[in-house]
């Protein structure tokens, strides 16, 4: 339970909201107390007492016992008759169980509004962490189960802030003022129903651990049940096209099914717990019935005190059934609170040194020292050894086979991945000393697998770079010859391209990225098979505009046709995770065999040299 009520004291971050909140559950137990306190009263005009009274006559004893707190004046006022007495006490019961109806709306109210405010910062501390995870910890552990606690787990935990600070405290409340009462009426019969309390404790106890285990076993099953929903309706036109949809639903219902028998498990608990502590209280209430009927028939109390007391303990023991309901939702919320607290505590990407350090201007050279790096649970080094030193303003291609660590060489320079010994130094500045803004503000990148958001073109080439200048955006596009397709849509660069860019085609979401690219005008430009899905009509006339727009900047590319490479200053071959050769393309061709060989199968042929 301490990761929950870590959480839980964040909602004093909202003090004002809970103490108006705390005040209108006061004024709401108040009034079910006090409306259980007329009880005896009632009892006495209808059945009698041993000594029958009028109402002021009753009034006056009872306000004797709270020190005279009501004026004598007010009491005097009361009638006498008894029927226009108990109609009096029913109007009086009647504003009170108004009053208590709107306080008890009011501290809902509050007590949920700080609740979801809580929670809302909560997610917003979670998405953060996990926006600021390194990319090696998102590799090896998925991204589904980070959701899952961002929007599962926080809602789970939501219940159990609504509980603590909502139903749990109104009905504490409202229990505890219907005890007091009873201890006002009969104090004996009172204790004797506080002895059974301890027991039925340590059932709600019980059953709540239960619950809590199993809640976290089903927790980590809907997050594996995300994972699926996700991967298969991210990979539809895969799955239609390859007539999978049985595959699917197959692996859906299989992870649906242990996500199942994990619920089972709660509902097991749960169903199990309230009969019990049902049970338990009716026990307790039959009991403290005998002990009442033995004193009354022994003429030992008066018999509307013995029997409103049994109404008030009633009462009170009324409020123990939704308690244990709500101990549950605790713990249940307390599993999540738990898996919560592991995100927050998961490590963040961070410079080794000074994070306030910024790196000036990249201007000299890129420099790999002796650079190792391997994925996590991977048997081999994707990179291993690699020593390379690149001239600000030169453009280097990098070529090789599928898997040689090409892609995750160009990787460590925005530090996506830091690798596991070696170093990196930009203009002789070890890159993991300094803050990882000012490296990536100075980093462009385009990949083959282009990145588009749910939102409008405007929007997606201006994404990261802060910029609102409408001309500089479509300068941008027009130098990527995206201008042409976008001005064609309806609504033009305010088209909203819809989920992963579904709306437009694989070549039109790379100019986009092309064009955003352009539009960073970083000081380092990487280049990964950026125009493999534009025609060769359009990739000239791409390649014309990037071979401008690499003047005057450090330019590493990732090649896939020969025409991208031909002309670069330096060609890197890799193999394995090596660097193989280094050199221009006619040297190359002439002494590396394994570049002949990508030349051949890769690089569009040798024809093209």
């Amino acid at each position: 339970m301490k990761n929950f009520w870590r959480f839980a004291k964040h909602i004093l971050r909202y003090r004002t909201t809970v103490a108006l909140a705390l005040i209108a559950a006061l004024i709401s137990a108040a009034c079910f107390g006090a409306g259980i306190a007329t009880i005896p009263i009632i009892l006495n005009a209808m059945i009698g007492g041993d000594s029958t009274q009028t109402l002021p006559q009753l009034a006056a004893r009872y306000n004797a016992r709270i020190d005279h707190l009501v004026p004598q004046e007010w009491i005097d006022s009361l009638p006498s008759d008894a029927f226009q007495g108990v109609l009096v006490v029913l109007g009086i019961v009647l504003v009170l169980t108004l009053i208590g109806a709107v306080a008890k709306y009011f501290h809902s109210l509050l007590a949920m509004t700080a609740c979801i405010r809580t929670i809302a910062n909560v997610r917003k501390a979670a998405f953060y962490r996990v926006i600021h995870f390194p990319l090696r910890s998102i590799v090896s552990e998925g991204t589904m189960d980070s959701i899952s606690r961002i929007v599962r787990d926080s809602n789970q935990l939501s219940k159990g802030f609504t509980a603590i600070t909502s139903k749990a405290v109104h009905e504490l409340l409202k229990g505890a003022a219907a005890l007091v009462v009873a201890f006002v009426l009969d104090w004996k019969m009172s204790i004797v129903a506080l002895l059974g309390a301890p027991v039925l404790a340590g059932f709600v106890r019980f059953f709540s651990r239960r619950i809590k285990i199993a809640s976290r076993k089903a927790l980590g099953q809907a997050a594996l049940m995300l994972g699926t929903i996700s991967q298969s309706v991210q990979g539809i036109r895969v799955v239609k096209v390859h007539t999978a949809e049985r595959q699917e639903v197959g692996r859906f219902n299989r992870a649906n099914k242990r996500l199942l028998a994990a619920e089972m498990s709660i509902r097991r608990a749960k169903a199990l717990s309230s009969p019990v502590v049902e049970g338990i209280t009716m026990i307790g209430i039959v009991v403290l019935g005998g002990v009442s009927a033995w004193y009354i028939l022994q003429g030992a109390v008066d018999r509307t005190h013995a029997i409103a007391a049994l109404a008030a303990l009633g009462a009170a023991g009324a409020s123990v059934r939704p308690l244990s309901q709500l101990t549950n939702d605790i713990y249940e919320a307390a599993a999540a609170a738990d898996r919560l607290v592991q995100l927050l505590r998961g490590n963040v990407e961070k410079s080794r040194g000074d994070t306030r350090r910024r790196l000036p201007l990249h201007s000299r050279s890129i420099e790999f020292r002796n650079v190792t790096f391997t994925y996590p649970n991977a048997n081999h080094a994707a990179i291993n050894g690699v020593s390379l030193t690149i001239t600000y303003g030169e453009v280097v291609a990098f070529v090789g086979p599928n898997g040689c660590g090409k892609t995750t060489l160009l990787s460590l320079i925005p530090r996506l991945f830091d690798p596991d010994s070696g170093h990196l130094f930009i203009d002789g500045t070890d890159i993991a000393e300094v803050s990882l803004k000012s490296l990536r503000q100075q980093i462009g990148v385009v990949t083959q697998e282009t990145v588009i958001f749910n939102d409008t073109i405007n929007n997606n080439i201006a994404y990261g770079s802060g910029v609102i200048d409408q001309n500089r955006i479509e300068a941008a596009a027009a130098a990527a010859l995206a201008d042409e397709f976008i001005r064609a849509k309806p609504d033009g660069y305010e088209t909203v391209v819809g989920e992963q860019g579904i709306t437009l085609s694989g070549g039109q979401r790379q100019r986009i990225a092309i064009a955003r690219a352009i539009l960073r005008n970083p000081r380092i430009l990487i280049l990964d098979e950026a125009t493999s899905m534009i025609d060769a009509d359009s990739e000239a006339q791409i390649n014309a505009v990037l071979d401008r727009f690499c003047h005057d900047r450090t330019s590493l590319v990732i090649a896939h046709r020969l025409s991208t490479v031909i002309n670069a200053d330096r060609i890197v071959v890799m193999d394995g995770g090596r660097i193989v050769d280094i050199g221009r393309h006619r040297d190359l061709l002439d002494r590396c065999l394994l570049y002949q060989q990508l030349c051949r199968t890769q690089l569009g042929g040798l024809d093209a040299a």
